[in-house]
């Protein structure tokens, strides 16, 4: 079958659906330019999207990929990642060839945000669907006439079938802040990492791929240009908290996130920065 592209209407949201080589496929929300489906062609989910979550534009979609930008998390005076993930993105372009499916969605600046945060910009990201693999770049242009500094990610959350089975390579050696702790620094001395209590941590400069080792639902993770990555998993009380989440939502989780986190990123007035995340089912 051709790959393909088409709206449609998810959870009462417009959104697009590509459908990649042998039916491999995505799902991309207007609402906050976010991919809330990634299946590969043996039919499995890989990525987690909360059974609670909420589709008005009230408030962040929990699961998928979100779009944090310009701030990460409450590194600042934004609401919390920032504001572009209740945002109604446009359709930019759409394409598909023989062996791949691709979107791009954009975003840029007007009087609600310029009253939050005062600059010029456009995000552009572009989703590209292939057999067993997703890609995604993410353009941040400064439009205006003076150089700006943001902090942000994409928050990819991956389907776990039980995230206490799960192991991630190639930390090994990276400094990291644990937010689960008091926002020490660390250094990540295991050859893995296991999922074991609540996890919410920032490795610095990470210039190694990640594999996650998670059985039939493993992943392998290549970031470029984003400086960080984090891990992290609310695990039970935490994630009780969260009233888009489940109950058992922490054991079917685990955002690991491309981020300029702990490591902002200037760009200078009429230029752009470029970040990118590959995730390949292996």
């Amino acid at each position: 079958m051709k790959p393909t592209i088409e709206t449609i209407d998810f959870h009462g949201i417009e959104a697009l659906r590509l459908t990649g080589p042998r039916g491999a496929a995505a799902v991309i929300s207007r609402l906050g330019g976010q991919v809330l489906s990634w299946t590969t062609p043996d039919g499995r989910e890989r990525l987690f999207l909360s059974d609670k979550a909420v589709f008005d534009g009230s408030q962040p979609i929990r699961g998928g990929v979100p779009v944090c930008f310009p701030q990460f998390a409450n590194l600042g005076d934004l609401p919390k990642h920032g504001f572009v993930r209740t945002r109604l993105w446009d359709v930019a372009a759409r394409r598909a060839g023989d062996d791949y499916a691709l979107v791009t969605m954009e975003t840029a600046d007007d009087e609600a945000t310029r009253a939050l945060w005062p600059h010029a910009f456009k995000l552009e990201l572009t989703v590209m669907v292939e057999t067993d693999r997703i890609d995604f770049e993410l353009c941040v242009a400064n439009t205006g006439e003076t150089d700006f500094t943001f902090t942000g990610a994409l928050h990819t959350y991956l389907r776990t079938v039980q995230v206490e089975d799960v192991a991630i390579e190639g930390l090994y050696g990276h400094d990291y802040r644990d937010a689960a702790k008091g926002n020490t620094v660390q250094r990540d001395t295991g050859t893995q990492l296991l999922i074991e209590a609540e996890t919410d941590r920032v490795y610095r400069q990470i210039r190694r791929p990640q594999l996650v080792q998670a059985g039939n639902l493993s992943t392998g993770i290549q970031s470029q240009g984003f400086p960080d990555v984090v891990i992290w998993n609310p695990w039970v009380e935490q994630c009780a908290a969260l009233k888009d989440m489940p109950a058992d939502g922490w054991r079917h989780m685990l955002c690991i996130e491309a981020a300029a986190a702990d490591t902002a990123v200037t760009v200078p007035a009429g230029e752009e920065w470029y970040g990118r995340q590959t995730l390949v089912a292996v």
